[in-house]
C-alpha cells in the first residue's frame, strides 16, 4: 500500500508541475530593443493597463506594479519576474494570457496587452529587470 501512495503522489506531483509549465512558443518574442528600463518603458505600460487593480490604492492578489521596487517584490513576496528568464516569468505568462485562469487583465476588465508590449516586458526581464 505504501508503494501505491508513493507512486500516486509522484504522478500527481509530475502532472501538477507539467500543468504549470508554459510552452514558450506561445509567448510573443522579446523585443530586440536594448536598454529597456522600468521607468522609461515598463511603467507607462503598467500605468495604462495594470495600476487600477495593482497600484497604490488597490493591490489585488497583494500585487503592486506602480514602482520597480514593488514589482520586484511580487505577490506575497513571490518572485513574478524571474530576472534574465522572461519565458519562465509569471508576469509574462499572465500578461501574454497563455493561461486563461491567470490571464491579465481578466476578461472584461481592460484591454489585453499587445504582443509588442509583452515583447518589451520580456526584453526588460531578459536584460535584468532594471
Amino acid at each position: 500500500m505504501k508503494h501505491l501512495w508513493t507512486t500516486l503522489f509522484a504522478t500527481v506531483a509530475v502532472a501538477s508541475f507539467a500543468a504549470d509549465k508554459v510552452d514558450p512558443s506561445k509567448l510573443p518574442p522579446a523585443a530586440k530593443t536594448a536598454g529597456v528600463t522600468f521607468a522609461k518603458d515598463i511603467k507607462p505600460i503598467f500605468d495604462k493597463s495594470c495600476i487600477k487593480c495593482h497600484g497604490e490604492e488597490k493591490q489585488k492578489a497583494k500585487l503592486r506594479l506602480d514602482s520597480l521596487e514593488w514589482t520586484l517584490k511580487g505577490a506575497d513576496g513571490e518572485d513574478i519576474v524571474n530576472k534574465g528568464k522572461s519565458a519562465e516569468s509569471e508576469l509574462v505568462h499572465s500578461v501574454a494570457r497563455v493561461n486563461e485562469d491567470e490571464a491579465m487583465p481578466p476578461e472584461g476588465k481592460g484591454d489585453p496587452l499587445t504582443k509588442e508590449q509583452v515583447g518589451i516586458i520580456r526584453a526588460w526581464i531578459d536584460q535584468g529587470a532594471k
